[in-house]
């Protein structure tokens, strides 16, 4: 006997987020950690914005666009509660952890590429991982970062070209 309609339409929403998931997961994960201090805060923030996205599509599969946004928003909030917190302790100490995921392929060229983006103003490299890790056009980086796109396409450029001349990135060229 079939399967009641609503229990199909779940099942076939259920297997889109799993794929989506399994596609995205990582580029929003690399976004985050890049937003955030630590590992810690990227991953609960990624889950916390993942179902936050869930809960209010219903189930639809979001615009990435929407959810990097939305990393990006939270992960400012998260900043700030923790520099508030910060200055009540004052025993708080950056840790120098990966952006990477730690699979992401050989140690060395994950530490030259990780040095190189470091040495990116912030607004150069937000802009060169969503471009080439988030995949995003220029028009919804534009937008998400409430810069106009010739803005976000020079940021790009000037990144590239940053990266392109550092003695960094020269390492792993043979």
């Amino acid at each position: 006997m079939d399967a009641p309609r609503e229990s199909r339409s779940s099942l076939h929403t259920s297997c889109d987020w799993e794929r989506f998931l399994e596609t995205q997961g990582d580029v929003f994960f690399l976004f985050a950690r890049q937003q955030t201090r630590t590992e810690a805060d990227a991953k609960d923030l990624t889950q916390l914005v993942l179902t936050e996205v869930w809960q209010k599509t219903g189930g639809v599969i979001p615009d990435r666009a929407l959810v990097f946004s939305m990393l990006r928003r939270r992960a400012i909030d998260v900043g700030r509660s923790k520099d508030r917190r910060l200055r009540r302790e004052l025993d708080f100490f950056e840790r120098g952890e990966s952006w990477f995921v730690p699979n992401f392929g050989g140690r060395d060229a994950v530490a030259h590429v990780e040095q190189a983006l470091k040495g990116l103003s912030k607004d150069l490299r937000e802009v060169v991982v969503l471009r080439i890790w988030g995949d995003l056009t220029f028009p919804e980086i534009a937008q998400m970062t409430g810069v106009n796109v010739p803005t976000a396409t020079s940021r790009f450029r000037y990144g590239i070209d940053h990266l392109r001349k550092s003695e960094i990135i020269a390492e792993l060229r043979p």
